[in-house]
């Protein structure tokens, strides 16, 4: 068939075009080696998506060696040429992009890898890594001068990462605002039990060593996988409300009058009632033998435990299921949507136990700090990486979330609850999300309320109920 001028002509003008759109697309460039975050710049990396982890791990609690292989699905965000990943200390030893291996180098705890075809914005790739070592804890002030990450115990590990520690036994991209689903699969020694995430997908035995396979369906934030191994008395079920309940406990605590299956059961029952739907498959905990943390950790699904100290532990880390994993932070200056909330979680438990009200421990968390106190000099808004686990950033947090209430009042505080854990579900949030959502529901100014008491140091005077 031949074509008319006309249509000879209005093809080679569409071809003209199309060279000319193809010739101005931005060629492969190196995607960034950080997502910028003020107290971690290198957290994180930028020119993709997580939308999937698959971390094979084997552990050997003899020698405390980790051999894991990691298999990352992810989505460009860009033409890029080469990208980063977050690994800390432990040594690789093949990459491979889209099933070809794959050129990387190290600097540092950066791996940049270059595959042999660049990587087209909006396509889906997989990267997977080959690795292994003797994971290393993290130490220094920020976690309370605790060690953190991947922990010895006698009887395997103890692992819990917040907030920059997951990258110490798997590649990834260590910031939350780059949240996937996780399947997690961990080889240990038979007779021991390994726990992670989600729900327990299957276990099946080989040679001497047992694998288990769990599975994270809802988007989870880098800091809060976890793969602790050990000797445990496992307990499951459902909780009275129907979700399904996953209880580990290191038999070789001392009997606690704490009933740490039947309170993570009945607090996940009612934060669904205040909060809204619980956001996981599963509900649970992880008490270990780790007197070394000294701290738990609200780990998705399982908050893990180094020994339950109190009922009060683990409303703290049920609340953050909604507040921190749910809606994680969109970066860690905003820590205090995570403590904050999980320290009012208490005072509204108390509420609804008859034991006092959230006005009373409100003061009671003021009074008992005078005004010199370095207490209040802690900017809870942005409180600094080596500070931003400083009781003011819980206590404060909390104070500031009792003050909005008794300004707006029971009815817009609980919709603004439920409407902030609705409308960020599964993603990401900073403060100015917060506060503009609460004006929304609330009608009111607020700019001053929360200028007050997350951004200027002091104590504040109380309001006037």
């Amino acid at each position: 068939m031949a074509l008319s001028r006309s249509a000879r002509l209005g093809a080679l003008a569409t071809a003209a075009l199309s060279f000319c759109l193809i010739a101005a697309a931005p060629g492969p460039r190196p995607g960034s080696d950080g997502v910028g975050d003020p107290y971690f710049p290198q957290l994180g990396n930028g020119g993709y998506d997580v939308r999937h982890y698959g971390l094979d791990i084997a552990y050997d609690p003899d020698t405390d060696r980790l051999d894991g292989r990691t298999t990352i699905t992810a989505r460009a965000t860009q033409n890029l040429s080469s990208f980063d990943l977050d690994l800390q200390k432990l040594t690789v030893t093949g990459i491979e992009v889209n099933g070809r291996r794959a050129r990387f180098t190290r600097a540092g705890d950066e791996i940049r890898i270059t595959p042999r075809e660049a990587l087209r914005k909006n396509k889906n790739f997989t990267v997977t890594v080959t690795y292994g070592g003797v994971p290393e804890p993290l130490s220094g002030p920020i976690v309370f001068g605790s060690d953190y990450g991947w922990m010895k115990t006698p009887d395997g590990v103890f692992v819990a990462c917040e907030p920059n520690a997951a990258s110490t036994w798997f590649p990834s991209s260590d910031h939350p605002s780059d949240k996937a689903p996780f399947d997690i699969r961990i080889t240990a020694p038979k007779g021991l039990t390994s726990v992670s995430n989600g729900r327990l997908v299957g276990t099946y035995d080989k040679g001497g060593r047992t694998v288990a396979h769990w599975r994270s369906t809802k988007p989870m934030a880098t800091y809060l996988a976890t793969a602790t191994i050990g000797k445990f008395d496992v307990r499951t079920g459902r909780t009275p409300g129907g979700t399904p309940i996953y209880v580990a406990m290191d038999p070789t605590l001392p009997t606690s009058d704490v009933d740490v299956y039947g309170i993570t059961a009945e607090v996940t029952d009612h934060w669904s009632k205040v909060f809204g739907p619980y956001p996981f498959e599963e509900t649970g905990a992880i008490v270990d033998d780790m007197p070394q943390a000294g701290f738990s950790l609200e780990t998705q699904t399982k908050p893990v435990y180094s020994a339950v100290r109190s009922e009060n532990t683990i409303v703290h880390e049920i609340s953050h299921q909604w507040f921190g994993d749910s809606v994680s932070p969109a970066s860690w200056k905003d820590i205090w949507l995570n403590e904050g909330f999980a320290t009012y979680g208490p005072w509204l438990w108390g509420e609804h136990k008859g034991r006092t009200t959230a006005h009373d421990a409100f003061r009671a968390a003021y009074d008992a700090r005078p005004a010199d106190s370095a207490f209040w000099q802690i900017t809870v808004g942005d409180p600094q990486r080596d500070t931003m686990f400083a009781s003011a950033v819980y206590q404060r947090g909390a104070m500031t979330l009792q003050v909005l209430r008794e300004r707006i009042g029971d009815k817009d505080f609980f919709e603004l609850l439920r409407a902030w854990v609705k409308q960020h579900r599964y993603g990401n949030a900073n403060t100015a999300d917060f506060v503009r959502l609460a004006e929304k529901v609330s009608g009111e100014q607020l700019d001053e309320l929360f200028d007050t008491w997350l951004f200027t140091k002091g104590k504040p005077a109380l309001p006037a109920r």
